[in-house]
């Protein structure tokens, strides 16, 4: 079974997109996209620098516009599941029949300027821990007033609170792990510092009309899968305060049977996780359109695979 994610913030990097725009109807469909979101894609994904496109509100409509113009270049895929993290779930949400390009990047837009909003009340950051005992790790968190915002699996946990906290941390590793680095992100992301954004995410969210998932739709908030529209959406606002649980996703890829998994561009973040926590699993990152002939021939191994599970068990 094939499993597409998309990657959430923190995977853009300058230029990114400009190998993308040489493929024919990619620029027409990004800018569309940058209609709707009211912001010139098309300029941050090529020519701006570092520091433009780590401001929240750009990168993440960077970033769905990004999934949702490298997922169409596959052409027809039929994934047993879909997911994304962070504000990736926004890009997995198109690509489950959730919400159409209009609403997700109008949706994407408000998430990225209501947390940046948030984030400017008070200095606040995250820090990736790599290595470490999960429950060790936790209890030294808390203890320190941190919050584990994404418990991503594969040993390693984001750490979120303020920059107080967080040079506490830096002082005071938890017991086991290696290394404490400091994310390039604007603030305390899944944690109650997003208190704010979740009012205005949730007003937002009452003028679009979802629809229920055609693929099946894994959640950040408990790794399950979401049967209607309409829970898909209020979990999108939610979420923005409370911890992404990327390892418990990856627990349910392994129980529905996965034997690949499709990063979506910029891709590499999540593949990454799942090399590890789910060795055997045949992973490919989408980065630029080169990549495209290797990820159309997982696609249809996937399906080959998947033909062969469903003969065996007729």
């Amino acid at each position: 079974m094939l499993v597409l994610v998309a990657p959430g913030q923190g995977a853009q990097t300058p230029g990114f997109l400009t190998p993308w725009l040489d493929l024919p109807g990619v620029e027409d469909r990004l800018r569309a996209l940058s209609a709707a979101a009211d912001l010139d894609l098309v300029h941050y994904g090529t020519n701006a620098d570092a520091d433009e496109i780590r401001d929240t509100a750009v990168a993440q409509p960077l970033l769905v516009a990004a999934g949702l113009i490298s997922a169409a270049a596959l052409g027809d895929v039929s994934p047993g599941a879909v997911a994304g993290h962070s504000v990736g779930e926004i890009t997995a949400a198109v690509l489950a029949g959730v919400l159409d390009d209009t609403a997700a990047l109008t949706l994407v837009r408000k998430r990225g300027l209501a947390m940046a909003e948030a984030a400017a009340i008070t200095a606040t950051g995250m820090s990736a821990l790599l290595g470490g005992d999960p429950d060790t790790t936790v209890a030294h968190l808390e203890k320190l007033g941190l919050t584990p915002a994404n418990v991503n699996g594969a040993g390693q946990i984001v750490a979120a609170g303020t920059m107080e906290q967080l040079a506490a941390l830096e002082a005071d590793k938890p017991e086991g792990v290696r290394r404490v680095v400091a994310l390039k992100v604007a603030g305390a992301f899944h944690t109650r510092h997003m208190g704010p954004a979740v009012d205005t995410l949730a007003k937002a969210a009452q003028e679009l009309t979802p629809g229920d998932p055609k693929i099946t739709y894994i959640s950040n908030k408990d790794g399950q899968a979401v049967a209607t529209g309409a829970e898909v959406l209020e979990r999108l606002v939610g979420q923005v305060a409370n911890p992404v649980r990327w390892d418990l996703c990856m627990e349910t890829f392994k129980e529905l049977g996965v034997t690949a998994i499709l990063e979506v561009c910029p891709g590499g973040t999540l593949t990454g996780l799942a090399k590890r926590a789910l060795p055997g699993v045949k992973t490919l990152a989408l980065k630029t359109p080169d990549d495209l002939d290797a990820a159309r021939e997982l696609i249809a191994a996937a399906a080959d695979s998947a033909a062969d599970a469903a003969g065996a068990n007729a």
